[in-house]
This record gives structure tokens, C-alpha cells and sequence, in this order.
């Protein structure tokens, strides 16, 4: 039983990472594709290594991939909140679509981080 669970963990991580993958080819801007690859990319290793854990099922192994997990949901966000600010601090053209209003965080990011002069 418990390698049929592992082997749907990991199957399931790895279709989640097939998904982010897709989701970083097809959207249009630098922060939809990192948000992508930050939130599916942490869920799909964490199913990954807890399919890892249920198959191993040792206490070392177990605590190893408490570590991991832990590890990875401490540093994406982490990272991921420091690649926006640099993207927003270059000014690295943003996606704009019609239907949606201007939203008023991106004109006082501009403001407080303004794009440099391109020479």
C-alpha cells in the first residue's frame, strides 16, 4: 500500500512540475512566470520528497525531508520576493492588458524605483 501512495505522490509532483514548466513557456510576463515557477515548483518537490519519505519510511530519511520542505518554503518565497523587486528596480517591461485597469502599486514602484535611462 504504501508504494502505491509514494508512487502517486511522486507522479502527482511530477505532473505539477510538467504544469510549471508549461506555465513558464506560455505566460506573457517576468512576474507571472516567476510566480509560476515559485509556487508550483514548491509544491512539486514537496510531493516529490514526501513520496520519498512515505517509501523510505526510516526516521532519519523522514527528518531529512522535514529539513528539505522546510528549507524550500523558507527560501522560494524569499527568492522569488527579491527577483520582483530587481524586475520592477530594471524596469523590465511589464504586460499590460486592456481589459484589466492600471493598477495604482505599479505606478508607485515606478515612482519609488525608476527605470534607468536607456542609452
Amino acid at each position: 500500500m504504501s508504494e502505491i501512495v509514494a508512487g502517486c505522490l511522486i507522479i502527482l509532483g511530477g505532473v505539477f512540475a510538467v504544469i510549471g514548466a508549461l506555465g513558464l513557456l506560455r505566460m506573457p510576463d517576468v512576474l507571472i512566470r516567476m510566480h509560476a515557477s515559485t509556487k508550483i515548483g514548491t509544491l512539486s518537490t514537496g510531493l516529490i520528497l514526501l513520496g520519498c519519505a512515505v517509501i523510505f519510511a526510516t526516521p532519519d530519511i523522514i527528518i531529512r525531508v522535514i529539513a528539505i520542505v522546510l528549507f524550500i518554503l523558507l527560501t522560494a518565497p524569499i527568492g522569488a520576493h527579491m527577483m520582483g523587486r530587481s524586475v520592477v528596480s530594471t524596469g523590465v517591461p511589464l504586460w499590460k492588458n486592456e481589459d484589466v485597469p492600471q493598477d495604482e502599486v505599479e505606478e508607485k514602484l515606478l515612482q519609488e524605483h525608476p527605470a534607468p535611462d536607456k542609452r
